[in-house]
């Protein structure tokens, strides 16, 4: 199975959006970054907000922040939203038009449907806040500004 560039880069979203720290990411800023069109992202930047993944706020100093904490986005969340098939044969594909006489009991169906099924369950098993924390400089890395901790009064 193959993710497409859309799942990629929503992921890539995502992580630079929680390595930000709840400030608004600019999508010019985010393209820079992973060097990628602005017009991609936000083209991936509609199925996000619809799922409540991102938020967006709108005017000369908007930008895009994460919808929920990034350890309550899963990589199962963003694969769900992202990707329009996960059909690995033609027989998972549900239009009706298959041609094998084994479809309702066929072995090789099973054992796909059961390793699709642990796919998605490694998938549900991280989150983003994982994937950035495992990245101790993501910041430094993405070219985020260095985040300026005020001491406890």
């Amino acid at each position: 199975m193959r993710l497409t560039k859309q799942t990629n880069y929503a992921v890539r979203m995502l992580m630079y959006c929680a390595a930000n720290d709840g400030q608004l990411s600019r999508i010019p800023e985010i393209a820079k970054a992973y060097g990628v069109s602005e017009l991609f992202l936000f083209k991936i930047l509609q199925p996000l907000n619809k799922a409540g993944l991102v938020e967006t706020v709108r005017g000369r100093n908007g930008g895009v922040k994460l919808g929920r904490p990034a350890d309550k986005i899963t990589l199962f969340d963003v694969v769900r939203v992202t990707e329009d098939s996960f059909a690995m044969a033609e027989c998972f594909d549900d239009d009706g038009d298959v041609d094998c006489p084994l479809i309702d009991s066929c072995g090789l169906n099973s054992a796909l449907r059961k390793a699709l099924g642990a796919f998605f369950d490694v998938l549900a098993g991280y989150t983003i806040d994982d994937l950035v924390k495992a990245r101790p400089h993501i910041g430094t890395l993405l070219g985020l500004p260095e985040q300026v901790v005020q001491p406890a009064a």
